[in-house]
């Protein structure tokens, strides 16, 4: 993705000396669907960075006034496309920034990016059930929730090693909902 700039952010590429910034928030990941990303130690951290730095669809959410990365988002990479111009979206914010229009203002210009430049027809997010915060985020950016899918995914087992199932909601919207919207102004 190339550098998007918006009234506080800067979203770009994952790059060497992020490792820290990212560690921080994935030590100990708030939402279930990322405990799969949980990283131990900075070493892992910086093999991560490597990683995210080569996929297009890995974005880094950084403060403009200090470039510190606050989260992350996905979505829009190469492959990820699918045949129809559909792809999925996603936000990881760091905790200590939560509540300050931050997952808003990136995950707009996200979906803008991924509208006006990448020319997408359509895109969705799965939030779980249990995730007020992203569910509010999605209605705020416009998209509408389509269904829900009971037990659909596991990130967790039990005491006894069982999977605990979680319900997952689809949010999309199509770009032409995007474009007449007055919901895709990042705040």
């Amino acid at each position: 993705m190339q550098i998007v700039e918006t009234e506080r952010l800067i979203l770009r590429r994952f790059r060497e000396g992020d490792a820290e910034d990212l560690f921080a928030y994935l030590h100990a990941p708030t939402a279930s669907c990322f405990l799969s990303l949980k990283l131990a130690d900075l070493t892992e951290a910086e093999a991560e960075v490597k990683k995210r730095a080569l996929d297009d669809g890995s974005v880094a959410i950084c403060l403009k006034q200090t470039g510190q990365v606050i989260g992350d988002l996905f979505g829009g990479g190469a492959g990820q496309e699918e045949e129809d111009g559909t792809t999925s979206v996603g936000w990881n914010l760091n905790p200590q920034f939560g509540g300050q229009g931050y997952a808003h203002e990136a995950a707009g210009a996200l979906l803008d990016h991924l509208f006006r430049v990448k020319g997408f027809r359509r895109i969705y997010a799965y939030v779980e059930d249990h995730n007020k915060p992203s569910q509010r985020l999605c209605e705020k950016l416009g998209m509408r929730r389509e269904g829900v899918f009971i037990e659909f995914i596991s990130f967790t087992t039990d005491d006894a090693g069982n999977p605990i199932y979680e319900n997952t909601m689809q949010y999309a919207i199509l770009r032409r909902e995007w474009m007449s919207g007055d919901n895709n102004e990042p705040t």
